[in-house]
């Protein structure tokens, strides 16, 4: 009899476990806002990558230090931030960073991200920024606080649909380069030749 009673529970158990609901992490998408922050880093180097992030139409969001995107549509939030780490580790920039992600996604900032250009790299103000209708490359630069002392107006990245696309700002018609909402622009490190 108590085996029977024991067989019932546990079958009873296992069944309570198979239906109960899954609870899974929201997944990012494209033109998801991110808030990203750095631990384990110098403090000038925290301030540089901590910060928001727009993650592009394509799904990929651009970081400063590192040479291209990472891919971030349809991971969690923790599993976007075990892969930045990993980035920083494999591009040996930091020993033992620690990344916290934050997917401010929701129907109201959905609605917001649609109409934000991120700026990101040698720039002063890293970050997402307003689109305004007719907003050139220029100036969607300007609104980030302009480049670095480090960062390179000559080989300023433009990330859409998943192309990039490479610009020199001192270039009069480059300048006038239009954004669109959901771009991402990346100012790289000037070479060892100031280029």
């Amino acid at each position: 009899m108590m085996k029977k009673l024991l067989s019932f529970l546990t079958l009873a158990v296992a069944a309570m476990v198979v239906a109960a609901p899954v609870v899974h992490a929201q997944s990012i998408s494209a033109k998801t806002t991110l808030d990203i922050q750095i631990k384990g880093v110098p403090a000038t180097e925290q301030s540089r990558i901590s910060g928001k992030y727009v993650v592009d139409s394509s799904g990929y969001v651009y970081l400063p230090l590192l040479k291209g995107g990472i891919r971030a549509s349809g991971l969690s939030s923790s599993a976007l931030a075990r892969k930045i780490e990993g980035a920083y580790r494999s591009a040996e920039m930091y020993k033992n960073p620690r990344i916290t992600v934050i997917s401010t996604k929701d129907a109201a900032s959905s609605k917001i991200d649609a109409q934000i250009v991120s700026v990101g790299g040698f720039v002063k103000r890293p970050g997402p920024i307003q689109f305004i209708r007719g907003m050139t490359l220029f100036q969607a630069l300007s609104a980030a606080g302009g480049e670095t002392p480090f960062g390179s107006i000559k080989r300023v990245e433009l990330h859409r649909n998943g192309k990039k696309y490479v610009y020199n700002l001192k270039n009069a018609a480059h300048m006038r380069v239009r954004v669109y909402p959901g771009d991402n622009i990346n100012v790289p490190q000037k070479t060892a030749w100031g280029n």
